[in-house]
């Protein structure tokens, strides 16, 4: 599982895609949160930044899992599958190799606002919460751009506006009554416009939301069958 989840990363950076997505978050860190807050309220403001990176690093996410997925050739896919003694691993490898990668993007993002959460005085438990909530919505950002990946939908075009379609298919599901079948981003985004106390009090459902979800999504995509070359 290690030895494959390495192989697709180096394949992944190798194949200079991996650029791609860090070029996206330079200049999103660049041009908007190298400002950081300022004023009386500067301590929310903060706060408030997790959650936003969190709701524009989520297609971000989907997009370089689709992409890292997609890297590794048809042909040594199938190869992979057959010399593996479980037909899940590839699969799971995959994923595990797409949501590190997330992780890396995701520090890049979080590294500026966590500097400046903690020069405004932001309370330490809002910045935990803050930092875990990027790292639960990764895995459902993976999920999506794995669900959009070419072993499900081997059309580029289609894959594409699968992906498009999904984020915003999943946002706004989640203004309606039957939010519970999306991910809570508006929920996120709510208790932390709130102030930091209601985001940290909010937190633990939110958590446990995105894991729900996660799980059902992850169960399904490995059980779901894929295209073969």
């Amino acid at each position: 599982m290690i030895a494959l989840v390495r192989f697709q990363i180096a394949g992944y950076a190798r194949s200079l895609r991996i650029l791609q997505p860090f070029i996206v978050v330079a200049l999103f860190v660049v041009l908007i949160l190298v400002q950081g807050p300022s004023g009386p309220d500067a301590s929310d403001l903060a706060v408030r930044t997790f959650a936003d990176v969190a709701a524009i690093m989520f297609p971000v996410w989907a997009w370089a899992a689709r992409a890292l997925l997609d890297t590794q050739p048809d042909e040594q896919r199938a190869l992979t599958a057959t010399a593996v003694r479980r037909p899940s691993t590839p699969i799971w490898a995959g994923l595990l190799a797409a949501y590190a990668t997330n992780v890396l993007l995701g520090l890049l993002a979080l590294a500026l606002p966590l500097v400046q959460a903690v020069q405004a005085g932001s309370p330490g438990l809002a910045i935990s919460a803050g930092c875990a909530l990027n790292l639960l919505v990764a895995v459902p950002g993976t999920l999506l751009g794995a669900w959009t990946s070419r072993a499900l939908i081997p059309d580029p075009g289609i894959s594409l506006l699968a992906l498009l379609g999904g984020a915003a298919a999943l946002l706004l599901l989640g203004m309606g009554p039957l939010s519970w079948l999306s991910v809570p981003m508006i929920e996120w985004l709510r208790a932390a416009h709130g102030g930091p106390d209601a985001f940290t009090s909010a937190f633990p459902a939110i958590a446990l939301h995105l894991l729900l979800w996660s799980a059902a999504a992850a169960t399904l995509y490995t059980t779901t069958p894929r295209h073969h070359p």
